[in-house]
């Protein structure tokens, strides 16, 4: 009994070492597997480091927004972390959508001056 336990054992382990060595094939020639080869684990933004540990908060940003343009070089690709990517496409769709523009500071000009009489009610304490 012992004997044929640990030959279904060791058939259900080879099954999944093959089953994780086909995915990690997978996952490297993906884009995200390409660009992570290609680049230092670093968010091109705010330049924080990143280890095997905490990979997963890294994510590739296609430069010109469009995911089917994936050229080999990895030209149209940088790597950001999940903050930053967040932050970028906020960015390009209030531009793209027109609810703030990048270009135009949109701060509202204040009118009121509380202190504008201060002079003259000093000068009139006197």
């Amino acid at each position: 009994m012992t004997l044929k336990k640990t030959q279904l054992d060791k058939n259900k382990l080879n099954q999944i070492v093959t089953e994780a060595r086909r995915s990690q094939e997978l996952r490297e020639q993906s884009y995200r597997g390409q660009a992570l080869k290609l680049y230092p684990w670093v968010c091109g933004r705010c330049a924080r480091e990143f280890t095997h540990k905490n990979l997963a908060e890294l994510t590739v940003h296609h430069k010109n927004h469009d995911h089917d343009y994936n050229p080999a070089d990895g030209s149209n690709w940088e790597l950001l972390c999940l903050y930053c990517h967040d932050n970028e496409h906020s960015r390009y769709e209030e531009m793209r959508y027109g609810s703030v523009s990048v270009n135009k500071t949109s701060a509202a000009v204040a009118t009121h001056n509380p202190f504008a009489d201060l002079k003259t009610l000093l000068s009139n304490k006197k």
